[in-house]
């Protein structure tokens, strides 16, 4: 009797304190609770809160589609990237086996690694495709185009300074007319694409400040609303971990909640911009289809976000919970 007694305290014993392997899973089932329970909280104030995600995506989709425009600048510069760094017009006396030589010659240079001829016909025949110019083309009684060498560069010769020493060689050729170079502005325009994109980081982290104060305002202004509860839970004992956690996750589900309004903002923006793009590329005769956030830059902005929020959550709480202890 005195033994089935001692078992069933055991066991009592064991339901009222688990084991320490079930920790962790208790833990997890704490946290979710807290998490569903918030968002369903959200949920039943949807003007409070489609208002703060609102703010919190606009914010948040200025940078972002600035982000979007300079990568699409980038990878149009990439396209440009493939024309010829160097374009050497020959004089209108240099024929075709001339311009062979010279070409060779400049093949074993060493300083390119490409050179392609482009003969009168050639030319004509590009210049041709342009359109616009059929009548004017068909009053030619003879050819007018130059010869031209297409050069294109090592890469370790790529640098302005060594492009425009390049540049002086090659109008010194005694075959030589003049010489275009092709890449000294592309070079300059990515250099304002690298400075448009440390400005979208400054942006960014600016804009982010502001997600940090709107989340911490808006928790803080909860806190008001909630401190008789806050009051009752702190008479029974609760701690301040436990009192923290529900006002935390609110300003993650706020930060996850507007980062995604601002990938929708900016995939709307690029859906929309599309058509007029895809038409003035047409005027070019190319094409470029526009791209937006891919799931890296997503996942950098929905990071970055819930981050600020959490900080601005973090400080509002503690600011107005006595003896805060770390979660």
């Amino acid at each position: 009797m005195m033994m089935m007694m001692i078992k069933k305290q055991h066991a009592r014993a064991r339901q009222q304190h688990p084991r320490l392997l079930d920790l962790p899973g208790l833990w997890l089932n704490r946290h979710l609770q807290n998490a569903v329970a918030t968002l369903g909280r959200l949920m039943r104030t949807p003007l409070p809160t489609g208002m703060t995600v609102a703010v919190i995506g606009i914010s948040l989709a200025l940078p972002a589609a600035l982000f979007v425009a300079t990568e699409n600048l980038r990878t149009m510069a990439g396209g440009w990237e493939q024309a010829a760094a160097a374009s050497l017009f020959l004089r209108q006396d240099i024929d075709d086996e001339e311009a062979n030589r010279l070409a060779e010659r400049l093949r074993a240079n060493g300083a390119f690694a490409q050179v392609h001829l482009i003969d009168r016909d050639q030319a004509l025949d590009e210049f041709r495709e342009l359109g616009g110019f059929e009548d004017a083309l068909s009053q030619l009684q003879h050819n007018p185009l130059p010869i031209v060498l297409a050069l294109y560069p090592h890469p370790s010769e790529s640098s302005p300074a060594r492009l425009e020493a390049l540049q002086t060689e090659l109008i010194a050729l005694p075959e030589a007319d003049f010489v275009r170079m092709d890449t000294l502005w592309l070079q300059r325009f990515q250099a304002i694409l690298d400075l448009a994109q440390r400005a979208v980081i400054l942006l960014g982290g600016l804009l982010g400040l502001g997600v940090l104060l709107i989340v911490g305002n808006t928790i803080r202004l909860e806190i008001l609303n909630r401190r008789s509860e806050i009051e009752i839970m702190e008479l029974v004992g609760a701690t301040a971990a436990f009192i923290r956690r529900p006002f935390l996750y609110t300003g993650a589900w706020y930060g996850f909640l507007g980062g995604m309004m601002a990938w929708f903002l900016v995939t709307i923006a690029v859906i929309l911009l599309q058509q007029p793009v895809s038409r003035l590329a047409t005027l070019y005769r190319s094409e470029f289809p526009l791209s937006g956030l891919g799931p890296l830059a997503l996942l950098t902005i929905l990071a970055g976000s819930i981050t600020f929020s959490l900080i601005g959550s973090w400080i509002a709480v503690n600011r107005h919970l006595r003896g805060a202890d770390a979660l």
